[in-house]
């Protein structure tokens, strides 16, 4: 039943209202404060919270290069956004494929075996250059290869250490923006919107 105060509106505005309301959910829940920004270069990641930085991990891009060609295996650049988030409460080194839990659990560096694990944040791309990356599923994402971490290891997602995935996960929401760039975070930054590495809450030995 259509609420009597809108009545009296065009059709065509209450059907917009209620798209847009559907399309976008409640806006107030996007993430907008927090901005995650990797390095290619360096093999890091940078979460900054209203302009400054909170937290750093290593990471691993893709072992095959940068781009967004769909089967090339690339991590794209530029600008793209957390779209979903998977695996909320699931232990430690679950595995999923698919994007679903399959029950087991690994341990850090388990011998001969390279799922994801933990935690999944799937991106969108907001840019030409990265717009196949959620069609190529296109991931932050635990693995088990903990050792490999912090150096290119991938097939085009990020890769982190499990426990990091699972602290960036409680960080940040649906809509934060995820910037990966091909040089270092530590640079000065040369325009509106780049980051220079400030002070931050690193762990030791990464």
């Amino acid at each position: 039943m259509i609420p009597e105060n809108l009545l009296n509106r065009p059709v065509l505005t209450i059907l917009s209202g209620a798209a847009a309301l559907l399309l976008c959910g409640c806006g107030s829940q996007l993430d907008t404060r927090n901005k995650v920004l990797v390095s290619v270069r360096d093999q890091r990641m940078m979460v900054v919270k209203d302009g400054i930085a909170v937290k750093s991990y290593p990471v691993s891009t893709s072992k095959y290069g940068l781009g967004d060609k769909p089967g090339s295996r690339h991590t794209p650049l530029g600008t793209m956004r957390i779209a979903r988030k998977i695996g909320s409460g699931a232990p430690s080194g679950s595995v999923f494929k698919s994007r679903r839990r399959t029950g087991e659990v690994l341990r850090p560096n388990a011998p001969g075996r390279d799922p994801i694990v933990s935690r999944i944040l799937w991106l969108k791309g907001t840019q030409y250059k990265n717009r196949n990356a959620y069609r190529r599923y296109i991931y932050i994402h635990g693995t088990p290869e903990e050792w490999r971490v912090g150096s290119p290891a991938s097939y085009g997602c990020i890769r982190m250490k499990s426990r990091d995935v699972i602290d960036l996960y409680r960080r940040v929401g649906i809509g934060a923006e995820v910037r990966i760039i091909r040089g270092s975070l530590f640079s000065p930054p040369q325009a509106p919107g780049q980051y220079a590495a400030g002070p931050v809450q690193a762990r030791a030995g990464g």
